[in-house]
């Protein structure tokens, strides 16, 4: 069993391996800016800067609800929240349509947490653009919850697939690997559970998380 140590570790080398290129971009583009002379080179360096400084902005609006306590004090997130940040890195991925199917305002923090994730592993299949279906509803004390990648090539790692289930040991996990298996482990907590099924052009993943007693009715 991996330890929550190493689970945050884990977590952090993803944040950072996901920043890194923004970041850098954000760099070179500071040191063009800096020797360029010509007006029209120096608009394009602008504009560099802009779609970076937008996608690290992106990024780390993800990972602070995704992973963090994003969503205010309380016990329940907005889902205009959750729809804000993926319908932005959805943007930045370029070519993926984001349709939503939500039959709920706000969702409890625990299911929010998944549904980003899910999402996000949704958007990472999605490698030649293509269409994410997101959906979410309360149904007999539970929230359902569904991310649906389709488009051609669906890049998929199983051990990913495997980190929903929860079958990776201590060794096998990643840094690619650890939000999968943190929302796996998290529904577990919970009493819930997670899915996914793989096909050529298509990959659904699919959770059920319980709602804390104090929230249901």
């Amino acid at each position: 069993m991996i330890s929550q140590t190493d689970l945050a570790s884990l977590l952090c080398s993803r944040l950072c391996h996901d920043l890194l290129s923004p970041v850098g971009a954000l760099s070179n583009g500071l040191e063009l800016l800096a020797d360029e002379n010509d007006p029209e080179m120096r608009e394009r360096c602008v504009e560099l800067l802009e779609a970076s400084a937008k996608i690290s902005t992106d990024k780390l609006k993800f990972f602070r609800l995704a992973f963090g306590a994003a969503g205010g004090f309380g016990d329940s997130v907005p889902i205009e929240e959750a729809q804000q940040v993926i319908s932005a890195l959805a943007g930045d991925a370029k070519k993926i349509e984001v349709n939503w199917a939500m039959a709920e305002n706000t969702l409890p923090k625990p299911a929010i947490k998944v549904l980003l994730n899910l999402a996000q592993i949704a958007l990472d299949a999605l490698v030649r653009g293509g269409r994410l279906d997101i959906g979410a509803e309360r149904l007999e004390g539970n929230v359902e919850i569904v991310a649906r990648a389709t488009g051609p090539r669906i890049a998929f790692d199983e051990t990913i697939g495997r980190a929903l289930q929860g079958e990776l040991g201590a060794g096998e996990l990643t840094s690619r690997t650890a939000a999968a298996h943190m929302i796996a482990v998290l529904a577990e907590e919970l009493g819930g559970g997670l899915q996914y099924r793989l096909a050529d052009d298509a990959l659904v993943l699919g959770a059920v998380i319980p709602e804390p007693e104090g929230m249901i009715g």
